[in-house]
């Protein structure tokens, strides 16, 4: 073997092991942090690495480590297997994710937090307060036109309250079934999934546009204050189910 072939090999070779040894930190400094989004106490290598504090417009992740398998990049995807805080943690999660350039897929995903830190410093209508735990739970999702091509999953609110100028809403646990329908997110529920005498869809179109179709009658689990403010629904019909009805965009989206 002549000089300039292992000149070459012994090049290759460094590179290889450069770019498996090379430090999470240093990555983080070269790539561009979007606006709103900060990082702190990066450990690791870019293979397997640590993150001790995300802060994400003012919500706040912690010990957040990845794992990031190398053949993944040769098929031109990012394939991580993410772990967020453990299960004492306030808001953690894990599951396997990929990006790619058509857009990010997740599978197992599960994502749990207090809605204070979803809702984060927003301002609800009416001096609106909620309260209550999500658990996000995500089979499988795959991004489209306008937000999926696949998605299923369930998502569950425990113990959720809502206050407000107009009354105290102690709504129980509501659990939520997620589909992709045409390239839109569907959110559904009936009575057997709440305490609340709730049946009907929520519908994430394209243009941050919401579109609700529901009904809901009057139970003996609900709060005092919500069966006092079904009449202002509309007249219920001959099943006693008052109507739920709305479309636009999406308050604070």
């Amino acid at each position: 073997m002549n000089l300039a072939k292992k000149i070459i090999i012994g090049v290759g070779i460094y590179l290889v092991f450069l770019v498996a040894l090379l430090p999470a930190s240093v990555v983080v400094k070269l790539a561009p942090i979007p606006n709103g989004v900060s990082l702190s106490g990066v450990s690791g290598s870019i293979w397997s690495g640590n993150i001790e504090s995300v802060t994400v417009q003012n919500r706040q992740l912690e010990q957040v480590q990845w794992q990031l398998s190398p053949w993944s990049l040769v098929l031109g995807q990012a394939k991580l297997d993410l772990v967020i805080g453990n299960r004492g943690s306030a808001v953690n999660g894990k599951g396997l994710v990929t990006l790619s350039m058509s857009g990010v897929d997740a599978k197992g995903l599960r994502f749990e937090s207090p809605s204070s830190f979803l809702l984060g410093n927003n301002r609800l209508p009416f001096r609106t307060k909620v309260d209550g735990d999500i658990s996000l739970f995500i089979d499988t999702l795959e991004q489209g036109i306008p937000w999926c091509e696949q998605l299923n999953g369930k998502l569950f609110v425990n113990r959720a309250s809502v206050k407000n100028q107009f009354g105290d809403y102690p709504l129980g646990d509501i659990e939520l079934g997620l589909s992709c329908v045409d390239g839109n997110v569907k959110v559904k529920s009936d009575e057997t999934m709440n305490q609340l005498g709730f049946t009907g869809t929520v519908t994430l179109q394209a243009e941050k546009v919401v579109q609700v179709s529901a009904k809901i009658k009057e139970t003996a689990s609900q709060p005092e204050d919500l069966k006092k403010a079904l009449a202002f629904l509309g007249k219920k019909d001959s099943q006693g189910y008052y109507p739920i009805s709305y479309q636009g965009r999406v308050p604070g989206l």
